[in-house]
């Protein structure tokens, strides 16, 4: 044993920065998702809605889920802290309150349940061996196990959670012990096996600060399944102890309609650590049984072996425990760690099985104890890479104190956001170039959102990029890869379009597909799920591809010729047909006068701010990549087509102080929050300085225009930058043009940091992130949309990853002075 000095480690230590509150902390501002638009909105929206109300029928009849819920939208839980689990082997949410909530083990739903049975608990016994304490260590309340009770007081315990960690302090000094659970997942960057682990370790750091000694058990309690009743009354279930190199446990295992699964509850050996076992208990009863266990001695009755371990039906709850006597001033760990082992995934639709990345290194069966021994012989190098990769930003004094959490809490969604990491089968292998990097670093794919279905939505991974390409490069081209491919798809079977009724075909050959299609299905082969538009007519979807190969070419430092070879093809072909969307042959394309990009409801007719700037700097791209290859004839085409385009997006939409939306009479002088996205994409790029698209001096224009009237003529500055801005209030001429986009705001303040606006970038971003976090609770549930008051729109979702380019511009602009 220790004492607390002795045991001080920096690596370890409870972080100054992160999301901190105490456990009986409640938000002052409860939103929700039930915004109602203006009459004229509703009848323009009329048809749409009727046709998207019997498509709704369609699919529940046929016992489908929708890929994007507007009936039945969930309301937002303001319980989160950082969720549990490294990256595409699924996750498991924790509240700071101390609960296990919103289940992502099935690759098809987010499942928001908050379940009784998973608890840690602490009994606490003198010298004498006399029970003076026993409590949950959660204060969220519970409607199950009656008997089991939480008597710790939130106000004197501290949640701190810093993304992929968190500690919370339970003050028990009446009892004479002090408690800190340090959790820890693995999420480190560049790193490409630990990442992937389907585990999170928790330390819990037991300090005596009284004169005598105490005798400190910490158990925990887990059940089967997810705490979707349907789902875990009709699992195959049984359990079983086990010791295992330097780890003692139970493995439950269990099913989830067609994936097998097992929870894996483990404590590190010690010689001050005892250790017990409980294989079985109802997580539907009072939970009398096992909590007088712990109360009367301190750890679980004996197991009593049998000769065979028959399957239970239904629910069944485990534990674990670990128990240690500490002297007056002396500190003592126990280290324990779940593991949830589901090595395999089988979509709906396909009926093929993937494999989870993990099982690479770890085997597709019985993975889940070399799982446990790993990460505690793992952890704490762990912990110190992740250390290591936030301390340059933790201890820059530059950056503003909020700024050093959103970063990283932000980034909870590139594990939680229904992310798959997969391996690909030899067949598929053998299919690919030797230095593909789907050979080496397998399959990634992540949700649009909690409540949007659709894995990799390329409209709004276009902005998430950045997380990925800055910390994990391989997965961010592996996915590149995968778009590469579908360009080349044809699906010919028919579908219906929501917004019109227009039938389409569901995936046109050389177009980039709206996503890599809905995990309710089979995706990766049915691709488009997305039911609204025809995408084959997005203007935003090809240049976006162009531009993330620039960024994904260059993001080492160096021209990455082998890639650009490989997606050249690819680009030509998407950039080709996109010229055909430019009507006057002035090199610059227009909008059709109906949603037809990512802002999929808000109309842009003629040529726009938007989409325009998004192709000029993809013509710009297509410059680099043909001088790069020594392809000197489309050199010069695109040479010639940029020029002309930027001197028709000059006459057509500059306006003396900005650029103007788009060319239509009615809303064209609008002040577009996001009208700058194409220069802002060259600037992540490292093409900031060459500003080759747009003039120095009317991006900075631009940019003020936006500061002044978007964001503080917008709730006084405090809630990020309002879509669009018109005559002095907000253009409530569509739904998102009201609307506070959270990834647009963080890609607007990168712009400004990397055109000078440093203050001015920080302010954006600063008064609608510290608006989720201490108002609204709508932490590690970020939404898509804010609204000037009572509401937000889709939580849980991917584009507010885009605060990675933050980042990047902050590091550029470092290096630079």
């Amino acid at each position: 044993m220790a004492s607390k000095e002795e045991g001080f480690n920096e690596s370890t230590a409870i972080p100054k920065y992160g999301f901190k509150v105490n456990l009986n902390h409640e938000y002052p501002e409860d939103r929700s998702q039930d915004f109602r638009p203006s009459l004229r909105i509703i009848w323009t929206l009329l048809p749409l809605f009727l046709r998207y109300v019997w498509y709704y029928i369609v699919y529940k009849i046929k016992k489908k889920s929708v890929v994007m819920d507007y009936i039945f939208m969930e309301r937002a839980k303001r319980i989160y802290g950082v969720p549990i689990g490294g990256i595409g082997s699924g996750t498991i949410g924790r509240g700071y309150k101390g609960e296990f909530c919103r289940f992502q083990l099935r690759p098809e739903v987010c499942e928001y349940n908050t379940v009784d049975a998973n608890q840690f608990i602490v009994t606490i016994k003198n010298k004498e061996k006399e029970t003076i304490f026993q409590s949950c260590l959660s204060t969220y309340r519970r409607s199950s196990l009656k008997s089991w009770q939480s008597l710790i007081d939130g106000k004197n315990c501290k949640y701190t959670g810093l993304y992929p960690r968190s500690w919370t302090e339970y003050d028990l000094g009446k009892y004479g012990v002090r408690l800190i659970c340090r959790q820890v997942s693995p999420v480190i960057p560049h790193d490409y096996t630990c990442s992937n682990l389907p585990c999170a370790i928790f330390v819990w750091s037991i300090e005596n600060v009284c004169d005598d000694d105490r005798i400190v058990t910490i158990s925990f309690t887990f059940k089967n399944g997810t705490g979707t009743k349907r789902t875990d009354k009709l699992s195959t279930s049984s359990s079983k102890a086990f010791s295992y190199q330097n780890t003692e446990g139970v493995i439950l295992y269990h099913t989830m309609e067609k994936n097998r699964c097992s929870y894996t509850l483990a404590v590190k050996t010690s010689e001050n650590v005892k250790i017990s076992k409980c294989l079985n208990f109802d997580p539907n009863s009072d939970g009398s049984s096992v909590w007088n266990q712990l109360q009367k001695n301190g750890q679980f009755n004996k197991i009593v072996e049998k000769s065979n371990n028959p399957h239970i039906f239904g629910e069944l709850a485990v534990g674990v425990s670990g128990k240690t006597r500490i002297s007056s001033g002396r500190q003592e760990n126990i280290e324990m760690v779940l593991v949830w082992d589901m090595p395999s995934i089988i979509y709906p639709v396909s009926n093929k099985k993937y494999y989870r990345f993990y099982t690479e290194k770890f085997g597709k069966e019985n993975a889940a104890l070399k799982i446990v021994d790993y990460a505690f012989t793992h952890y704490e190098n762990w912990e110190n890479e992740i250390y290591l990769w936030q301390k340059e930003v933790l201890d820059d004094p530059d950056l503003p104190s909020w700024y050093k959490s959103a970063l990283f809490n932000e980034s909870y969604f590139i594990s939680d956001g229904g992310t798959v990491w997969l391996s690909l089968d030899e067949e598929s292998k053998k299919k690919l170039k030797d230095h593909d990097p789907r050979k080496k670093y397998g399959r990634f794919a992540y949700l649009e959102g909690h409540e949007y279905r659709m894995y990799n939505s390329y409209d709004v991974h276009f902005y998430a990029s950045h997380a990925l390409s800055h910390n994990w490069p391989h997965l961010q081209k592996s996915l590149q890869y995968d778009l590469k491919d579908f360009v080349f798809t044809e699906i010919s079977t028919k579908v219906t379009q929501l917004f019109n009724g227009v039938p389409c075909e569901r995936k046109y050959p050389k177009t980039v597909p709206h996503d890599a299609g809905d995990p309710g299905e089979a995706p990766f082969d049915l691709i488009n799920a997305y039911p609204i538009h025809d995408v084959s007519n997005w203007r935003d979807l090809s240049p976006k591809f162009v531009l993330q190969t620039l960024r994904d070419a260059t993001v080492s430092g160096s021209t990455d010729l082998r890639f650009l070879e490989d997606m050249y093809e690819a680009c030509d072909v998407v950039m080709k047909k996109e010229l055909q969307n430019d009507g006057d042959g002035d090199g610059l394309i227009e909008n059709s006068g109906e949603p037809d990009q990512t802002y999929d409801i808000w109309v842009m007719k003629g040529a726009s701010a938007y989409c325009g700037g998004i192709w000029l700097a993809a013509l710009f791209a297509m410059t680099v990549f043909s001088k790069a290859l020594n392809k000197l004839t489309d050199e010069k085409t695109y040479q010639n087509l940029l020029a002309s385009a930027c001197k028709a997006f000059d006459t057509k939409l500059w306006n003396g102080s900005y650029y103007n939306f788009d060319c239509s009479t009615t809303h064209s002088n609008t002040v577009m929050a996001d009208q700058l996205n194409g220069h802002w994409y060259l600037s992540c790029s490292g093409f900031a300085q060459l500003y080759p698209i747009l003039p120095k001096e009317k991006v900075r224009s631009s940019l003020r225009a936006i500061y002044e009237n978007n964001v503080l003529c917008f709730c006084d500055g405090n809630m990020g930058a309002v879509n669009g801005f018109r005559t002095g209030q907000i253009d409530k001429v569509a739904i998102q043009s009201q609307e506070v986009w959270t990834g647009v705001t963080y890609a607007l303040a990168a712009t400004m940091i990397q055109e000078g606006l440093v203050e001015e970038g920080f302010k954006t971003a600063e008064g609608m992130f510290k608006s989720m976090t201490e108002k609204f609770g709508l932490i590690f549930d970020t939404p898509e949309a804010l609204y000037a008051e009572k509401y937000y729109r889709s939580i849980g979702y991917m584009r507010p990853l885009s605060i990675w380019s933050m980042q990047i511009a902050w590091e550029r602009r470092k290096a630079a002075q």
